[in-house]
């Protein structure tokens, strides 16, 4: 089974796990089966009317940033990121971004 890291936004549908088990061969046979067991985490993940990922998600595959999204092959062993997409706010003095914050729904 592979290992799903789950983004603290969504650990209230795994009741606060960080990290769960799911059995596929692909990430959307991953998510098929993490929906059999959180119901409503699919909806969080896959854009709804679409067959992608939302867009303000990254996939990473065993450390790899992931072009293939839903299609990507998925191992025995391999570990699955959702990463969240960060959105800037203001800059501070010296050009830095100060107000960073993760979106997920």
């Amino acid at each position: 089974m592979a290992k799903v890291w789950i983004p603290s936004l969504l650990r209230g549908l795994t009741g606060g796990l960080s990290e769960v088990q799911a059995d596929g061969a692909t990430v959307r046979q991953v998510i098929e089966d993490l929906e059999r067991r959180y119901p409503g985490i699919a909806a969080r993940l896959i854009e709804a009317g679409q067959d992608r990922l939302k867009p303000n998600l990254t996939l990473v595959v065993d450390g790899v940033n992931s072009k293939q999204g839903l299609r990507h092959p998925v191992g025995e062993t391999s570990e699955i990121h959702f990463v969240p997409a960060m959105s800037g706010g203001g800059r501070a003095e010296g050009g830095w971004d100060v107000d960073a914050t993760a979106q997920l729904a």
